[in-house]
């Protein structure tokens, strides 16, 4: 195909920090104006991630990132339910407590994931008791901190989150908030645009890990299982 230059364009990307100063690309993209089918296209360039906002290893980092927080920090507020769930059952005997037994999945799914007879289920269990009531709902409103774009307005809803479990004798959650407290840096800086990473491109970054976990199962380097997971994203040589 041959072409001709048509423009250029100044572009701003975030890439991997430099200890904890952030660091951010800028450079010119150039669009060309092909002469065959008189389009004009971009150049490519292979660093980029499919978001313009930031860099291929940048996207790479947060994806191992999410991947660890999702099973280590994010779900300590679904043990911190269960562990309620746990306490009440230990307390209450006789008829009051037949509604909580067997209901451990039930009560930590989204409502939207339940079939007919477990939304039945849960609605039942949650009018037979106040304090599994509660707990659900603080857990259900909590998704909303991840949908903050600023991190003012993310931590005016944490600490008003963190109010409300005053006098309900949680600890738990008490102990989730202090969590989420200790690791707020991190929590405020997804918070900007350009941290944000698809869900589709971490779901599937998943997806191969699993992949690559079951076919070097037995394996204990780490190092190996990182760079295998870095370089299952290259394209093909």
């Amino acid at each position: 195909m041959q072409s001709g230059w048509y423009d250029r364009k100044t572009r701003r990307v975030r890439d991997l920090s430099c200890g904890d100063t952030r660091v951010f690309l800028e450079f010119e993209i150039r669009r060309l104006a092909c002469r065959d089918c008189g389009k004009v296209k971009r150049e490519r360039l292979d660093f980029l991630a499919d978001n313009p906002f930031y860099t291929q290893r940048f996207s790479h980092y947060v994806g191992r990132r999410c991947r660890q927080a999702t099973i280590k920090d994010i779900a300590h507020l679904g043990k911190a339910l269960d562990a309620v769930r746990k306490s009440e059952y230990a307390r209450l005997s006789g008829e009051t407590r037949r509604f909580i037994k067997g209901q451990k999945y039930t009560l930590l799914s989204h409502r939207e994931h339940l079939d007919l007879d477990g939304r039945r289920a849960l609605k039942t269990l949650l009018a037979a008791n106040k304090r599994l009531n509660t707990a659900y709902l603080l857990k259900e409103s909590f998704g909303q901190l991840w949908d903050y774009e600023r991190a003012g307005w993310a931590r005016r809803f944490f600490e008003n989150w963190r109010a409300s479990l005053k006098w309900q004798r949680l600890e738990p959650y008490e102990k989730f908030a202090e969590m989420i407290d200790r690791h707020w840096d991190g929590i405020a800086a997804y918070c900007e645009p350009e941290n944000k990473v698809s869900l589709g491109f971490v779901e599937g970054l998943n997806n191969k890990i699993r992949v690559i976990q079951r076919c070097a199962y037995g394996l204990r380097d780490e190092e190996y299982l990182r760079l295998k997971i870095l370089t299952c994203m290259l394209p093909a040589l």
